[in-house]
């Protein structure tokens, strides 16, 4: 590739040819970034730049690996493998073993991974004797990461009034004397977590000042790609190691500064020009991903930020379809209408499955999509997580539904006798097994006859024996009297699940409270509909469902062309030819936790932005007018974050997103918005208005279902979760009276009429 510079845009050039001093590239979405450090590298190299004198850092090892490929493609394999390039972890970690001695530690100290830091944490917790309970692993360990982050010891965490109080307001008052032990445990053991990779490194450039001027001898070159994501303490590290030379390059984009949560500052990319006064700032506005229209409904939403760097993102590739807007009647309908959606145009384009990609807020949501597409036997993959139902707390649930149906199903049993902890351990379980085994017995009939059998535990292990056999035969009593929902919210709580989740405050923790939340929201679901279709919704008929849609047996592995399901912060850096953004409502799209927060909107509005531009094709957002939360149905109102979007770069109607009164953020309908169906585009000003929904609102619809004997066939009807439809048939007497409904998305269902709430539209 000797003309590498030639396949550079001027901007592009710019930004790889001149290498003295401090320069800010700002990449917009798709504008080829990667590219461009690439080529800085390999035009370093081609000027006879030693390749040990250029330090580049990545945040992952697939886009370090991805660099240095491209790199030897320009100057050789031999001077791409002795870059210094890779992530922040590991080339630090590499300096650390040539330096360790001067902190105590082996060259050869070992890496703990989170389950060795969360088991190391769990011993501390018990050997302190505190409450297992409160101080979960997972949320003690969440808390150092922080402080290690910001560069607090364990001395400074105690002296820090702020984290200490926030602690106590935790039920977590001792976590700076379990982080100091912590700490002295992995010293001890001579081993480093990876917050301490760069913890450590601070410390030693801070009290070795000798070590930090060789490294900053050393490195003549640094790069430094994803700068918006950085922390603080990989800010310092780095602002130390260019203190001299100042021949830094960042490049990165604050228009995609997603992940305040894990550290990362925005302020760090912002503020660069405060930080190095001389330098020089390359803007990569072209973007060569997505339509001209897609490039700038982002823009049109970006722009309504006000922490930002300025840029002009562009598009010269076609113009494309405008954005489409979706309104669903319920989250069950938006699963069906997005996968309909894919299905159609899968069809009239010969396009395959891995072009579509359905990018939604939170984990939790991607329950009613799996569903919709295993309904429609549509192959998918969940990306960077597992499939819903394949959670731990899902299965750990759905164990103790198993368990409640059939108490002689021993795998579930094992799952959940001792989840959450309740003293039952496993030389008890081997005992009961083992008396299982020699008398050709369940262990469910063991445990039902555990004082006459002759199991050799103690009074209080046979105490909790019985007290567990009494649970799950409260609950197995109660499968003829309670719903599905009403039983499954039982167990949720009775069990402990409920209460063992709400302990752990970290956001994987809370990630795992809300997807309980959204099986029993599922189940809540489940449960309206079959009484509306008169078939009685227990339990056993819910696990009946569910087990087919759990049913992988026919997935192969290494089938790759599958419709993707994701998060949109794991989308970050991915494109596809179709995207589908779920979910747009307030309070869930931007979450209720920022809308009080105009920093923590801004993020959110970053998110949707990232959200957008991942499409290169088409772009569909979509609302649900009503979705279950917390077991009751609510009214959910379409994201302000719509109403940010120029309308002429939208495919909408106007009544969709205009149901609903201002609180803070209010836009208009251009005259001149894009006309659908029937609607006129020359409507009048409308205002759109997007308020912050209040929590656990109850729906109301002003919904006006007509009696059964006003349902006859032929007439349109209109239903509050399956949306429009026609009657086909009606059949039966009061009240037992049935009608057969031809859904336009929902498909066709019959419906026992004293229950369906079915509108009349005329």
């Amino acid at each position: 590739m000797q003309n590498y510079l030639d396949e550079l845009n001027e901007a592009q050039r710019s930004a790889v040819v001149e290498t003295e001093g401090p320069s800010l590239v700002i990449a917009g979405a798709g504008s080829g970034k990667t590219r461009v450090l690439t080529y800085r590298i390999a035009h370093l190299l081609q000027q006879e730049v030693k390749p040990y004198r250029i330090l580049a850092l990545t945040f992952t090892n697939k886009a370090a690996r991805e660099m240095k490929e491209r790199i030897a493609t320009v100057v050789g394999q031999h001077n791409a493998s002795s870059l210094w390039m890779g992530t922040f972890h590991s080339i630090f970690a590499r300096i650390l073993r040539f330096e360790s001695k001067h902190l105590g530690y082996p060259s050869s100290f070992t890496i703990y991974d989170t389950t060795d830091s969360k088991n190391l944490v769990k011993s501390i917790v018990k050997k302190m004797k505190l409450n297992e309970k409160a101080y979960k692993p997972g949320s003690v360990l969440s808390r150092i990461s922080s402080a290690k982050n910001d560069l607090v010891t364990p001395v400074a965490y105690a002296r820090d009034a702020n984290r200490i109080s926030a602690d106590k307001a935790s039920q977590m008052p001792m976590v700076y004397e379990i982080y100091s032990q912590y700490m002295r445990e992995c010293y001890k053991s001579g081993v480093m977590d990876f917050d301490d990779l760069l913890l450590n490194t601070n410390i030693l450039f801070r009290d070795f000042p000798d070590i930090l001027q060789k490294y900053q001898h050393q490195y003549d070159y640094i790069m430094v790609d994803e700068y918006q994501d950085t922390n603080f303490s990989q800010y310092l590290i780095i602002k130390k190691l260019a203190e001299n030379h100042k021949n830094i390059c960042v490049v990165g984009d604050d228009a995609q500064s997603i992940y305040s949560f894990r550290g990362a500052k925005i302020e760090n990319i912002l503020n660069f020009r405060n930080d190095y006064p001389g330098y020089k700032i390359f803007k990569l506005e072209q973007n060569y991903r997505s339509s001209q229209n897609i490039v700038n409904a982002a823009n049109s939403i970006i722009d309504k930020n006000q922490g930002q760097i300025q840029k002009n993102v562009f598009s010269e590739n076609q113009i494309g379809n405008p954005i489409r807007v979706l309104k669903a009647y319920s989250d069950v309908e938006e699963g069906f209408l997005i996968t309909n959606d894919i299905y159609e145009k899968r069809m009239k384009y010969q396009q395959e499955f891995k072009d579509f990609a359905i990018l939604y807020r939170t984990n939790a949501q991607s329950r009613v999509f799996e569903e919709a597409l295993r309904k429609k036997n549509l192959p998918y993959k969940i990306y960077g997580g597992l499939s819903f139902y394949q959670r731990k707390e899902i299965k750990d649930l759905l164990a103790y539904f198993r368990l409640t149906v059939n108490p002689a199903d021993q795998e579930a049993l094992k799952r959940v006798i001792n989840y959450p902890a309740r003293g039952i351990g496993k030389t008890t379980m081997d005992k009961v097994t083992a008396a299982a085994d020699a008398s050709g017995k369940t262990i469910w009939e063991i445990l039902l006859n555990a004082s006459a059998t002759q199991l050799n535990v103690n009074a209080g292990t046979l105490k909790k024996l019985h007290a567990f056999v009494a649970l799950i035969a409260r609950f197995a009593a109660q499968l003829e009297q309670l719903s599905a929902y009403e039983l499954a919210a039982d167990i949720a709580s009775a069990s402990g699940i409920m209460h063992d989740l709400h302990g752990d405050k970290s956001i994987e923790g809370q990630g795992r409270i809300d997807n309980i939340n959204e099986l029993l929201n599922g189940i809540k679901d489940f449960s309206t509909t079959k009484q509306e279709e008169g078939i009685t919704p227990s339990l056993v008929t819910f696990l009946e469902e569910v087990s087919l849609l759990t049913d992988q047996d026919n997935e192969g592995e290494d089938d790759i062309n599958k419709i993707t399901l994701m998060t949109i912060h794991s989308a970050k850096g991915l494109e596809f030819k179709n995207v589908y953004i779920v979910g747009v409502e307030e309070g869930l799209f931007p979450s209720l936790q920022s809308v009080d927060s105009e920093k923590a909107l801004e993020e959110e509005r970053r998110l949707f932005y990232v959200a957008v531009t991942r499409a290169e094709e088409n772009a569909t957002i979509s609302f649900a007018r009503s979705r279950y939360k917390y077991g009751e149905l609510t009214y959910s109102r379409p994201s302000r974050f719509i109403g940010d979007i120029d309308q002429s770069y939208l495919e909408v109607n106007a009544e969709d997103i205009t149901s609903v009164q201002p609180k803070n953020n209010t836009a208009s309908i251009p005259r001149n918005f894009r006309k659908v169906g029937n609607q006129p585009s020359d409507r009048p000003n409308i205002k759109m208005n997007y308020s912050g929904s209040p929590t656990k609102p109850k729906i109301n619809l002003n919904f006006n279902a007509a009696t059964p004997d006003q349902i006859v066939p032929g007439v349109k009807v209109e239903h509050e979760r399956f949306g429009r439809g026609k009657v086909i048939n009606v059949e039966g007497l009061e009240p037992n009276r049935k009608a057969t409904v031809a859904f336009e998305n929902a498909g066709q269902k019959q419906l026992l009429l004293k229950f369906a709430k079915l509108k009349i539209l005329t």
